[in-house]
C-alpha cells in the first residue's frame, strides 16, 4: 500500500516549513503559498494530524508570519537546509514515529528538497503540496518538484490533501474541513508546470 501514497489521519504529520517574516518580499506567490499551508494546519488541528514548525536562522530572518496562524506551536530554529534536525527527530519518536509527512513551505529547492530526501531516505512518505510550496524563483520552484517526484516524493495540492484525509462526506469532521473548501485555492502559477508532470 506504500507505493499508492494514500494518506491518513493516523500515519500522517504536517511540516510546516520556515514561512518568515524576511521573505516575504521575495517569495514567489509568498501571499497564497501561507494561505494554503495556514488551511492545512486549521485541518491538521481539526483532524488531530500533529504539526511540526521550523523557523530557518531566525535571529536573521525573523519570526514566522502571523497569517499562518501557528502563534501556538514551538518554532524549532535551525541553520539546516532539513527540518529533520534533532529536536525534530526526537519529536517524531515522540509522535510514535509517523510513517507519512505532509510538507509545505520554503524553499522548495533548498529546505524542502534536503527535507523530502532526509525523510525519503529514512522510509517514510512524503507529500509534497505543490501549491503550499514555493522558492524566490518559479524556475526552481518548478524543477525542485520535479526533482523530487523523480526521488519519490508525491506531488499534492491542498484541496486534494483536505479531500483524502476525510474520504467520505460522512466523516465526522467532513463539515468543518468542507468550510476551508470555501474558495478554491489560489492559482499559485503551477499550470505553467502541468506540462512537464
Amino acid at each position: 500500500m506504500a507505493n499508492i501514497g494514500r494518506l491518513s489521519t493516523k500515519d500522517a504529520v504536517l511540516f510546516l516549513c520556515d514561512m518568515q517574516e524576511k521573505f516575504r518580499p521575495n517569495i514567489f506567490q509568498f501571499t497564497n503559498i501561507v494561505s494554503n499551508a495556514a488551511r492545512l494546519l486549521q485541518a491538521s488541528r481539526i483532524l488531530g494530524i500533529p504539526p511540526i514548525l521550523t523557523e530557518q536562522y531566525p535571529k536573521g530572518l525573523g519570526p514566522t508570519v502571523p497569517e499562518l496562524g501557528a502563534e501556538d506551536l514551538k518554532a524549532h530554529a535551525k541553520t539546516s537546509f532539513t527540518m529533520m534536525i534533532e529536536e525534530v527527530q526526537k519529536e517524531l519518536e515522540a509522535l510514535g514515529n509517523p510513517k507519512q509527512v505532509i510538507l509545505c513551505g520554503i524553499e522548495a529547492h533548498a529546505c524542502i528538497a534536503c527535507t523530502a530526501f532526509d525523510l525519503l531516505e529514512k522510509g517514510i512518505e512524503v507529500h509534497i503540496v505543490a501549491d503550499a510550496v514555493s522558492s524566490r524563483s518559479q524556475t526552481d520552484r518548478l524543477f525542485a518538484l520535479s526533482r523530487l517526484k523523480q526521488s519519490g516524493a508525491y506531488l499534492t495540492t491542498t484541496e486534494a490533501v483536505l479531500l483524502q484525509l476525510v474520504q467520505d462526506a460522512k466523516h465526522p469532521n467532513f463539515k468543518e474541513i468542507q468550510k476551508l473548501l470555501a474558495h478554491p485555492s489560489p492559482d499559485t502559477g503551477l499550470l505553467a508546470f502541468f506540462s512537464a508532470l
